[in-house]
């Protein structure tokens, strides 16, 4: 994978908040994955990237909760159960800005293709199933690029909930949502959990634009729709490989 461009030293690469980033203010382009836990995002997301690695393509990959610069705090308030809703969603939130002003603009704006599994719509709807308000979410994120395409990997919940209860043999604390008080019982409480984020999913197919598929299908299949649907909606010969020019 090719490196990143540097962006200035203490040059801001995020927009103003306030105003949202126009969808072509850069040359980039940005895919995102989003779906409730056992969808299959991050699966088809992976065959894509290999994909696109394979044919030289130039892009980056990126993914939820990965900044080291809140990896640490956001451990130690998992392990001591500390974290409200608004804090869990804060500390998410920093996540994601240093990774936006660190790796997604600058890639963009380095006529890079980015790869995001899972993006500000997982904030959206999963601290809106903890209870945040959809509207302080909204702005919390408000400085964050529209995606060029957006994958909604729809799932049914036994379907979902099925497939990550028996690939794991327990289920973390806050990833059952046992914060809400739902259930005694862990996979009660994750089933209940994934219904609300289902739900809130549900909400933005058509307000922010995604493209839904079914995550029942064969991962061949799956992969075939999202290759074709990428090719048809993003021009990619702009990321191919750049011929060098002769000495």
């Amino acid at each position: 994978m090719q490196k990143a461009p540097r962006s200035e030293p203490g040059k801001s690469t995020l927009p103003q908040p306030g105003r949202p980033v126009p969808s072509r203010a850069y040359p980039g382009a940005l895919i995102v994955v989003e779906g409730t836990d056992g969808s299959g995002k991050s699966t088809q997301l992976y065959l894509l990237k290999r994909w696109l690695e394979i044919g030289g393509y130039r892009l980056h990959f990126t993914e939820w909760n990965s900044s080291p610069l809140v990896k640490s705090a956001t451990r130690r308030g998992k392990q001591r159960r500390l974290l409200t809703p608004a804090t869990f969603s804060l500390l998410h939130a920093a996540d994601f800005a240093d990774r936006c002003e660190r790796q997604i603009m600058p890639l963009l704006q380095g006529d890079y293709l980015v790869l995001a599994d899972r993006y500000i719509y997982t904030a959206f709807a999963r601290d809106a199933a903890r209870g945040c308000p959809a509207r302080w979410l909204r702005n919390l994120y408000r400085f964050a690029p529209i995606p060029d395409i957006t994958f909604y990997f729809r799932a049914p919940l036994d379907v979902a909930v099925h497939r990550i209860l028996s690939g794991r043999p327990k289920l973390k604390y806050y990833e059952a949502g046992m914060d809400l008080g739902m259930s005694y019982d862990r996979a009660e409480s994750f089933r209940l959990f994934q219904a609300r984020i289902l739900e809130e999913y549900d909400k933005m197919v058509d307000s922010d634009n995604f493209v839904v598929l079914d995550g029942t299908l064969p991962v061949n299949k799956l992969q075939k729709q999202m290759r074709d649907i990428v090719a048809s909606k993003i021009d990619l010969k702009r990321f191919a490989p750049r011929a060098q020019e002769p000495e």
